[in-house]
């Protein structure tokens, strides 16, 4: 499997790149914007590994190039960039995960695994959908069997995170960085009022329940039979 890195920090790179063909994949480096996109579109790649500040274009600009030309290209922003907006911004352009520095190696290769194992399964990036239920990233609307879904700025990021890495267990800790921007604490509930909240108005009212917890690990969206 080819792992295309596109980062300029001279340390970094090496670093990933001999640690990730230690762990068994080959890798290129492209050390700026430009050559990076080049690479990402002309070369055979299964995944991309992109910083968001990239000498000539940045790595904004070289996923959106990427996703206009209908690339389905599974890319991980790997970046200093940590706040909740750049992280929002990065899944509305197409971005498929997002891990801020500095990293876990060992979660980096995780996350990396399971990308590379849902392939072509990735979701087309203006809509996605769950047996039932659909969310259009471009209108910002959820359906469930065709019936209107209201939902808070802060549910559908929940929702859309949950859709994007479908039948995968997500842990408290992931959904707290992700979407709220915060480290987990044991001692809140945050988490699960939100998520008891997205689930009531997802589920409730159908046969089929979508989001379930996997006690002592975290919340799962998929359909029951998968």
């Amino acid at each position: 499997m080819k792992i295309l890195i596109i980062e300029d920090e001279a340390h970094t790179g090496e670093y990933l790149k001999q640690g990730l063909r230690e762990a068994g994949y080959f890798c290129e480096l492209a050390r700026n914007g430009v050559d990076g996109l080049h690479e990402a579109t002309e070369g055979d790649y299964g995944l991309v590994i992109l910083d968001v500040m990239l000498p000539s274009i940045d790595g904004w600009s070289v996923l959106s190039s990427l996703r206009r030309k209908k690339s389905q290209l599974p890319v991980l922003y790997l970046t200093a960039r940590d706040s909740v907006e750049d992280r929002v911004k990065g899944l509305e352009l197409g971005a498929d995960d997002y891990l801020i520095k500095p990293f876990s190696f060992s979660e980096l290769l995780a996350r990396i695994k399971t990308l590379l194992r849902r392939g072509g399964q990735i979701q087309d990036t203006t809509s996605l959908q769950i047996a039932d239920l659909q969310l259009d990233l471009v209108r910002r609307r959820v359906t469930r069997s065709g019936r209107r879904v209201d939902l808070t700025a802060k549910e559908f990021g929940l929702l859309e995170l949950f859709m994007r890495r479908r039948g995968e267990v997500l842990p408290r800790t992931l959904i707290a960085s992700l979407v709220w921007d915060i480290n987990f604490d044991s001692d809140s509930n945050v988490i699960d009022v939100a998520v008891r909240r997205l689930r009531a108005k997802i589920d409730d009212g159908f046969d089929t329940k979508l989001l379930q917890t996997v006690r002592g690990m975290g919340y799962v969206l998929d359909e029951p039979d998968h």
